[in-house]
Protein backbone atom coordinates (compact mmCIF):
# COMPACT_ATOMS: atom_id res chain seq x y z
CA UNK A 1 0.00 0.00 0.00
CA UNK A 2 3.16 2.40 -0.31
CA UNK A 3 2.38 5.65 -1.43
CA UNK A 4 -1.41 5.22 -0.83
CA UNK A 5 -2.96 7.97 1.68
CA UNK A 6 -6.08 6.78 3.93
CA UNK A 7 -7.84 8.78 6.05
CA UNK A 8 -10.00 7.25 8.66
CA UNK A 9 -12.05 8.70 10.90
CA UNK A 10 -14.95 11.23 11.21
CA UNK A 11 -16.35 14.36 12.36
CA UNK A 12 -12.90 16.55 11.62
CA UNK A 13 -14.42 19.39 11.49
CA UNK A 14 -16.90 19.18 14.39
CA UNK A 15 -14.12 18.50 16.72
CA UNK A 16 -14.44 14.10 16.38
CA UNK A 17 -11.28 12.14 15.70
CA UNK A 18 -9.49 11.30 12.37
CA UNK A 19 -6.19 9.98 11.58
CA UNK A 20 -4.58 10.09 8.26
CA UNK A 21 -1.61 7.51 7.44
CA UNK A 22 0.91 7.71 4.65
CA UNK A 23 2.14 4.29 3.68
CA UNK A 24 5.41 6.72 2.07
CA UNK A 25 7.38 8.61 3.65
CA UNK A 26 4.38 11.73 4.29
CA UNK A 27 3.73 12.68 7.99
CA UNK A 28 1.35 11.09 9.50
CA UNK A 29 -0.97 13.48 11.47
CA UNK A 30 -3.57 12.85 14.50
CA UNK A 31 -6.54 14.75 15.21
CA UNK A 32 -8.45 14.48 17.82
CA UNK A 33 -11.08 17.26 19.55
CA UNK A 34 -9.93 19.36 16.86
CA UNK A 35 -6.42 19.61 17.86
CA UNK A 36 -3.21 18.01 15.66
CA UNK A 37 -0.68 16.21 17.15
CA UNK A 38 1.99 14.57 14.73
CA UNK A 39 2.65 11.07 15.66
CA UNK A 40 6.89 10.87 16.02
CA UNK A 41 7.80 9.78 12.66
CA UNK A 42 5.69 13.05 11.61
CA UNK A 43 7.88 15.10 14.02
CA UNK A 44 11.27 13.85 12.66
CA UNK A 45 10.06 13.96 9.34
CA UNK A 46 9.29 17.82 10.08
CA UNK A 47 12.27 18.14 11.40
CA UNK A 48 14.58 16.59 8.32
CA UNK A 49 12.72 19.00 6.26
CA UNK A 50 14.89 21.83 7.05
CA UNK A 51 17.59 23.00 5.13
CA UNK A 52 20.44 23.88 7.37
CA UNK A 53 21.03 22.22 11.22
CA UNK A 54 23.08 23.25 14.08
CA UNK A 55 23.97 20.65 16.85
CA UNK A 56 24.80 22.50 20.19
CA UNK A 57 27.26 20.06 22.13
CA UNK A 58 29.10 19.00 19.44
CA UNK A 59 32.77 17.94 20.27
CA UNK A 60 35.99 16.99 18.40
CA UNK A 61 36.31 13.50 20.47
CA UNK A 62 35.16 11.23 17.93
CA UNK A 63 33.78 8.67 20.59
CA UNK A 64 31.56 11.04 21.79
CA UNK A 65 27.49 11.65 20.81
CA UNK A 66 28.07 15.26 19.89
CA UNK A 67 30.79 14.13 17.05
CA UNK A 68 28.56 11.62 16.00
CA UNK A 69 25.75 13.65 15.90
CA UNK A 70 27.48 16.23 13.49
CA UNK A 71 29.28 13.42 11.35
CA UNK A 72 25.84 11.83 10.66
CA UNK A 73 24.72 15.43 9.52
CA UNK A 74 27.57 14.97 7.37
CA UNK A 75 27.29 11.75 6.08
CA UNK A 76 23.59 12.30 4.56
CA UNK A 77 25.13 15.85 3.07
CA UNK A 78 23.52 18.13 5.28
CA UNK A 79 24.52 21.66 6.06
CA UNK A 80 25.59 21.57 9.49
CA UNK A 81 27.01 24.10 12.44
CA UNK A 82 28.67 22.61 15.57
CA UNK A 83 28.04 24.78 18.75
CA UNK A 84 30.48 24.28 21.41
CA UNK A 85 31.37 26.87 24.34
CA UNK A 86 35.29 26.62 23.06
CA UNK A 87 34.50 27.56 19.35
CA UNK A 88 37.51 26.23 16.95
CA UNK A 89 36.54 23.81 14.53
CA UNK A 90 34.95 20.35 14.85
CA UNK A 91 35.27 17.69 12.13
CA UNK A 92 36.37 20.63 9.29
CA UNK A 93 33.99 22.93 10.36
CA UNK A 94 33.80 26.42 11.89
CA UNK A 95 32.22 25.75 15.60
CA UNK A 96 30.57 28.80 17.17
CA UNK A 97 30.22 29.47 21.32
CA UNK A 98 26.36 29.09 21.09
CA UNK A 99 23.66 29.49 18.78
CA UNK A 100 23.15 33.93 18.33
CA UNK A 101 26.64 33.37 17.09
CA UNK A 102 25.81 31.82 14.03
CA UNK A 103 24.90 33.84 11.42
CA UNK A 104 22.04 32.87 8.89
CA UNK A 105 19.26 31.22 9.76
CA UNK A 106 19.20 27.29 11.34
CA UNK A 107 15.89 25.33 10.37
CA UNK A 108 16.78 22.77 13.11
CA UNK A 109 18.86 22.21 16.20
CA UNK A 110 19.91 18.93 17.59
CA UNK A 111 20.72 19.04 21.66
CA UNK A 112 23.74 16.90 23.35
CA UNK A 113 23.83 19.19 26.45
CA UNK A 114 22.91 17.91 30.31
CA UNK A 115 19.40 18.59 30.79
CA UNK A 116 19.92 21.90 32.60
CA UNK A 117 22.23 23.17 29.48
CA UNK A 118 19.22 22.45 27.37
CA UNK A 119 16.77 24.82 28.87
CA UNK A 120 19.48 27.29 28.05
CA UNK A 121 19.93 26.04 24.70
CA UNK A 122 15.99 25.67 23.74
CA UNK A 123 15.72 29.61 25.25
CA UNK A 124 18.49 30.67 22.76
CA UNK A 125 16.93 28.53 20.53
CA UNK A 126 13.19 30.07 20.52
CA UNK A 127 14.61 33.52 21.04
CA UNK A 128 16.32 33.21 17.36
CA UNK A 129 13.12 31.41 15.68
CA UNK A 130 14.18 27.99 15.31
CA UNK A 131 11.05 25.56 15.32
CA UNK A 132 12.53 22.86 15.08
CA UNK A 133 13.95 21.19 18.06
CA UNK A 134 15.63 17.65 18.58
CA UNK A 135 16.55 16.52 22.44
CA UNK A 136 18.63 13.62 21.79
CA UNK A 137 18.83 10.88 24.35
CA UNK A 138 20.31 12.26 27.98
CA UNK A 139 19.85 15.53 26.95
CA UNK A 140 15.56 15.88 27.62
CA UNK A 141 13.96 18.20 29.91
CA UNK A 142 10.89 18.67 30.84
CA UNK A 143 10.80 22.05 31.54
CA UNK A 144 12.39 22.78 27.91
CA UNK A 145 9.85 20.33 26.04
CA UNK A 146 7.13 22.51 27.83
CA UNK A 147 9.06 25.46 27.14
CA UNK A 148 9.79 24.35 23.13
CA UNK A 149 5.76 23.42 22.85
CA UNK A 150 4.57 26.51 24.34
CA UNK A 151 6.24 28.76 21.31
CA UNK A 152 5.22 26.76 18.81
CA UNK A 153 8.22 24.50 18.45
CA UNK A 154 8.47 20.82 16.91
CA UNK A 155 9.68 19.59 19.62
CA UNK A 156 11.38 15.66 18.98
CA UNK A 157 12.41 14.32 23.55
CA UNK A 158 12.56 11.46 25.18
CA UNK A 159 12.13 9.20 22.14
CA UNK A 160 14.68 8.61 19.64
CA UNK A 161 18.42 9.18 18.22
CA UNK A 162 18.98 10.94 15.05
CA UNK A 163 21.92 8.51 14.65
CA UNK A 164 19.24 6.10 14.22
CA UNK A 165 17.12 7.69 12.23
CA UNK A 166 19.55 9.26 9.70
CA UNK A 167 21.30 5.46 9.88
CA UNK A 168 24.80 6.47 11.55
CA UNK A 169 28.00 4.30 10.50
CA UNK A 170 31.63 4.76 11.90
CA UNK A 171 34.09 6.17 9.37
Amino acid sequence: MQGKRQVFGRGCQNGGLSILMDFGLATYVVRIGGVENMTEQGKINQFLEGKRFAVVGASANRDKYGNKVLRVYQQNKREVVPVNPGGGEIEKITAYIDLPSIPGKIDGVSIITPPKVTEQVVAQAIALGIKNIWMQPGAESPAAAELAEQAGANVIAGGPCILVSLRFHDD
